[in-house]
């Protein structure tokens, strides 16, 4: 009986220190998001910033539900009034203004790419996937500008999508070249 007992209790110190663990690092992800978005190259309507270089990695470094767990917390902590969004900005008139729809799908990204990563491993699945989770991200936002400001559906995917193809495409494969060179020697994140 006392073998069980220490048993348990060893399980539940375990769990325990790994929800601490988790925490940590859902926090830590939803910080450098917000310091991503302070990294700014200012432009209308949707300035370039090193936002989604994080969402990215939160999703395959923490896996799809704490990926998403981070980004939900860095819209929650922006919307309550941190500074935390580009620009220093802050509150629900951002995620309701142009650039609300990239922000909005930041936590859909963030699963998704770490659903994919966790089926198979490799620097061009790794891509791959990041790819499609930045599609996302953009189809959404582009989608969520022209609907709040733009109001003509090309205009809004030349100006909210196709203008971020370069700076994206190096930030997409730094992205999942740091994540590939980890993932050789970690799964996971806790």
């Amino acid at each position: 009986m006392e073998v069980i007992r220490k048993t348990f209790a060893m399980d539940q110190t375990e769990s325990q220190s790994s929800i601490v663990a988790q925490v940590g690092w859902i926090s830590t992800f939803a910080g450098l998001t917000a310091l991503g978005a302070q990294v700014e190259i200012p432009h209308q309507p949707v300035p370039f910033t090193l936002q989604t270089f994080f969402v990215l990695l939160s999703g395959a470094f923490l896996g799809a539900r704490n990926g998403a767990l981070a980004q939900i917390l860095y819209l929650a902590i922006g919307t309550l009034g941190l500074p935390v969004f580009s620009g220093a900005s802050f509150g629900l008139i951002k995620i309701l203004g142009p650039t609300g729809g990239y922000l909005l799908s930041f936590p859909i990204a963030a699963a998704i790419v770490g659903y994919l990563v966790n089926l198979r491993r490799g620097y061009f699945w790794t891509l791959g996937s990041m790819f499609v989770a930045l599609t996302i991200i953009f189809t959404i936002g582009s989608l969520h500008l022209n609907f709040v400001a733009i109001h003509d559906l090309q205009q809004a995917f030349m100006s909210g999508f196709l203008i971020f193809s370069w700076w994206d495409i190096l930030k997409l494969t730094a992205a999942a070249a740091i994540y590939t060179e980890f993932s050789k020697r970690y799964r996971r994140l806790p």
